[in-house]
């Protein structure tokens, strides 16, 4: 399957294909004709999936960076590192950085190759079932600040996103229902049809045989948000659905207890109680949200009383002049941005 972002200058083909990895060289030389590649990956991803691709790529001049795994590894100092490997290997701006891994090495090379020299090409191939629907697409990279989450960034668009479906089959289980918090994002914000099938199928070995038409059909959402809103000031911000409280779950306990996409799952249906709450959206489709986030072994609640998470709400790069863009439901398939403020989340009560 292939599908194409179109943004003039920027836009790139997405390959969404078993086995595809195998035959990487193939699209890669499709747009970069240099001499020189860097592989940045971790010592997770690597060691299944690197010696592989670097053996596609022996018309290539070929190095390779591996990094600790974890989102501790995306913060600010860790950018030497990268920069310090990239002079090493005498990457130009005519030579290539491939990000093979899961989302926090997307989002990492992805900044260091937006960054460098002011700007290296670039080629995603995610390997976590979130990078692949969600992180890798999009153009946006970034790193952590100890005040909160990809607080430094820039929007870069990859040349070319490779999606093998076939590297899961080697993803820790906890990280598959990591990955599926993002897919029922897609469902609840744009495609009530997915989300049924999600519903229709309540765990991911059912859904294995639909995987890659799933991967496809929220990577085609993102892709349509996406060039309508290339910076997120608008419809793009409808990708933020759960996000807001997701970020701050994930401050509260340093990145070490819930991943993104179960503090996105819980986000998601907390927001959405809250909404109902206070009239916003119907009742209902928070139970129906909590059914397929169990349903796929997903969290919806962290029971932290919600004066305590909100602290954060502060540095969150959503929230400007306390101004705060929260993404709420018409209804599962429907979404819409709210604007309000911090105060939205007051209340004495565990989320």
């Amino acid at each position: 399957m292939k599908l194409t972002v179109e943004l003039k200058e920027n836009s790139y083909p997405i390959y969404i294909e078993n086995g595809i990895l195998k035959h990487a060289v193939s699209y890669i030389s499709q747009v970069f004709s240099g001499r020189r590649v860097m592989i940045i990956s971790d010592d997770q991803v690597y060691p299944l999936y690197g010696e592989a691709l670097k053996g596609t790529l022996s018309s290539f001049e070929c190095h390779t960076l591996i990094l600790p795994h974890g989102e501790q590894t995306k913060n600010f100092q860790t950018l030497p590192r990268v920069y310090s490997a990239l002079l090493e290997a005498k990457i130009s701006r005519s030579d290539l950085v491939i990000a093979l891994g899961g989302g926090v090495i997307g989002d990492l090379a992805g900044f260091a190759a937006a960054t460098f020299l002011r700007g290296v090409r670039l080629v995603q191939i995610p390997t976590s079932l979130l990078a692949q629907v969600d992180s890798s697409v999009g153009g946006k990279t970034a790193v952590d600040l100890p005040q909160g989450k990809n607080l430094v960034g820039a929007f870069y668009h990859p040349k070319l996103v490779l999606i093998d479906p076939d590297v899961l089959n080697t993803l820790p289980e906890r990280f598959i229902h990591d990955g599926m918090g993002e897919v029922i994002k897609y469902g609840c914000i744009k495609d009530s049809s997915l989300f049924e099938t999600l519903k229709k199928h309540r765990s991911f070995e059912s859904l294995k045989s639909e995987l890659a038409s799933v991967i496809c059909r929220c990577v085609d959402i993102k892709r349509m948000v996406v060039e309508k809103d290339q910076f997120d000031t608008g419809e793009r911000m409808l990708l933020n659905f759960g996000h807001t409280l997701a970020h701050t779950i994930e401050q509260y306990f340093h990145y070490g207890r819930e991943s993104h996409g179960e503090a996105v799952a819980i986000g998601m249906y907390q927001i959405t109680r809250l909404a109902e709450e206070k009239g916003l959206t119907p009742a209902g489709c928070g139970d129906s949200i909590r059914e397929v986030l169990e349903a796929y072994g997903l969290p919806c609640a962290c029971n932290v009383a919600l004066p305590e998470l909100t602290a954060a709400i502060g540095f969150d790069k959503k929230n400007l002049n306390n101004h705060l863009n929260v993404v709420l439901l018409h209804e599962i398939g429907d979404s819409y941005v709210y604007p309000t403020d911090a105060g939205f989340f007051d209340g004495d009560f565990s989320v």
